[in-house]
This record gives C-alpha cells, structure tokens and sequence, in this order.
C-alpha cells in the first residue's frame, strides 16, 4: 500500500553520518563497521531502496540545524549564519538526488497529484523516485525572518519552530519559554507564506502560544502521547485535543524512548522492554479513542533521527517494515478504509486542504 512517512532526517544522514542513502541498507551498515563516532553506527534502517521496498513513495524531508548559544551544551552551530549554511548543504544533497532521479521535490498540488499517481499505478517501485516535502525541523538556521522567503522559493513548505532545549525562535524538549518576540514573527510570517506549523518539539507554554497566533494548516509529523510515556517531549491529551480541533495530523514517532517510560539511553534496548510496532500503535490508537475516529493519525516514523536498530521497535529491520502496518491495524480491528487513512489518506488529505 502506497505509504507517506511525514519525518524523516534524509540529508542530516547524508551528510553528518556520511552514508550513500542511495544504496541499499545492508552495505550502509556494512561500511560502518567498527565505527564507534555515532551510538547507531552499523545500525541503520533508512535508504532510498528500502523505501521504494517498503512503497513509501513520499517522504516530509527535514533540513537540520541548531543554533547554541555560549553555554548551552547541545551539538549545534555558533552562529545562525553557519547553521543556515549547513541547512543550504543539506538542500544542496536534496538537489542532488533529484538531478540523479532518485528523489522528486513536491511543491504544490499539481507536482502531488502527479507523484501519487505514479506511485499507484501498478508497476515496478524499483525505479521510481521518492517523493519528499521539504520541512526544517527548528528554526534556529533562519537568520531573520526575511530568511523564511528565500527558504519557501526553495520549496520549504513546512517548519518547526523548535527542536531540543533553547531555541532563537522558540523553546523545545527539556526546556520552556513562552515564544519570544522574534518567535511571534516567525510564526505570523509562516501564516503570510502559507508554511505549514509542525508542532512537533515545542515545548508546553509555546505550543500554547503558536496556535494562538498561527492561523493556518497545523499537524504533528512526529509525535507521541504523554498519557501513555510520561515526558515533556509528548503531547499531554489537552494538547492532543486541540491539534485535533485544528483539524491537525499527528504522525506516530518510532523512537524507543518515546514508547517505553524509565528507557535508559545507551542500556535499555527494544528487546527487553517489549517495544514493537504495535507499541507504537497504542499510541496511534490512544489518540483514535480522543478523537473518536481515525482520522487525525499517519506515519512520522523519525527512523534514523541519530537512532537506529539499538533504538527502534524490535519487529523492525529496515523501514521497508513499515508495510507490515496494515496487517497490525486489522488485527486491532481497524477497518480497510481507516487502514488506508493511516498509511496515506490523512497526509493527502491535509495537504491537498493546506495548499489548495
């Protein structure tokens, strides 16, 4: 079945991890033996080929990077002038793969239309391009928000003010602050352009903020719930609830700390906890049953977001596993209509409504 997965970091993979995402899986991890530099080295799960393996035809492709400010003791850039440059060699690889065919950059209606259908016409998957929504996951690399124009004529269509702790627009994970001036902006300006809100890694007081101001298309690409793994990085059910009153999809996360409460990085693996892809299917369902329907809920599998095999659900080897999903979803009792919702249907659905 034709799938979307609207988060995955293809170009931070590209480049920071330095793997040939044209190839297939196993000689990614096969090349990355004996490298310690990355907690997942030789335990990747994402590649163009496993992709069309698994009929992922379309993919949210993120650009990443973050601003730190002196003090702060996360991995990022000394300057929003270099981690916009960083963003730039990342749509550079995007580029890349598309001049080589084997990627296809959807930016309006017309390019979406033509891309699912040829993903859905029966033949072959092998030589077909997979087709990606470009998303910047934490604005810390927009310099001024004159930025997000230049940002938008290069195609970016979705953006997510903030990513871990500290933001120059907005506050994430593990840390809190209302939105600040110059996050106002952004967010009114994202509003004027028509770019999507992904709320995903906003922390509690900003989340609050953003929907209040943002007047536009809100979804989640890659979230859980909090009702069922305690953490300020889930969504609380009143957030829940809200996105889904903004008409919002929220895309269901694969990493395992989000899926198992007390998960100890670096110690705890998938195995012994009992992590699987139906423990991410509780989380899809927990926010069925506050909906009332299946229709605020997709894939945002963040597969490879700095994590592979060591921290992903166990019944997954490659994210060509991903199709195994629709059999999970009968077995739950979903219906074929709303298996078809969960695999793509909601994704369309949204983005034929946000840029029509």
């Amino acid at each position: 079945m034709f799938t979307i997965d609207a988060h995955l970091d293809l170009s931070m993979n590209a480049l920071e991890w330095n793997r040939d995402l044209t190839l297939p899986v196993s000689e990614i991890n096969a090349r990355e033996k004996g490298l310690n530099d990355k907690p997942d080295r030789g335990n990747a799960v994402v590649s163009l080929p496993a992709l069309r393996e698994g009929t992922i035809g379309l993919v949210v492709a993120t650009q990443i990077a973050r601003y730190v400010a002196p003090g702060n003791s996360l991995p990022g850039w000394h300057s929003p002038e270099q981690a916009w440059a960083q963003t730039q060699g990342q749509l550079a690889w995007y580029q890349a793969m598309v001049e080589k065919g084997e990627m296809a950059q959807i930016r309006n209606l017309v390019e979406l239309d033509a891309h699912v259908a040829l993903w859905e016409n029966g033949e072959d998957n092998a030589g077909k391009p997979v087709g990606f929504i470009l998303s910047l996951e934490g604005a810390d690399s927009i310099v001024s928000v004159d930025y997000l124009e230049k940002a938008y004529e290069s195609g970016l269509r979705a953006l997510g003010p903030a990513h871990y702790g500290p933001g120059r627009y907005a506050h994430g994970t593990d840390a809190s602050a209302p939105l600040s001036k110059e996050g106002k902006a952004l967010i009114r300006k994202m509003d004027e352009l028509g770019i999507i809100l992904d709320a995903t890694h906003l922390c509690d007081l900003a989340f609050w903020d953003a929907l209040k101001i943002y007047n536009g298309p809100v979804w989640a690409s890659h979230n859980n719930c909090r009702a069922l793994v305690d953490h300020n990085r889930q969504f609380s059910d009143e957030m829940i609830k809200a996105l889904i009153d903004r008409g919002a999809v929220i895309g269901a996360a694969m990493d395992a700390w989000m899926l198992s409460p007390g998960w100890e990085r670096g110690k705890s693996t998938p195995q012994e906890r009992g992590v699987t892809l139906e423990t991410v299917l509780d989380h899809m369902d927990h926010i069925c049953q506050i909906a009332g329907n299946a229709n605020h809920i997709g894939i945002g599998s963040d597969l490879d977001g700095a994590f592979g095999t060591e921290q992903c659900p166990a019944d997954l080897k490659t994210i060509a596993d991903l199709n195994t999903i629709p059999e999970l979803l009968r077995k739950k009792g979903y219906t074929e209509k709303d298996i078809t919702k969960v695999m793509h249907g909601n994704w369309l659905k949204f983005i034929r409504k946000a840029w029509g």
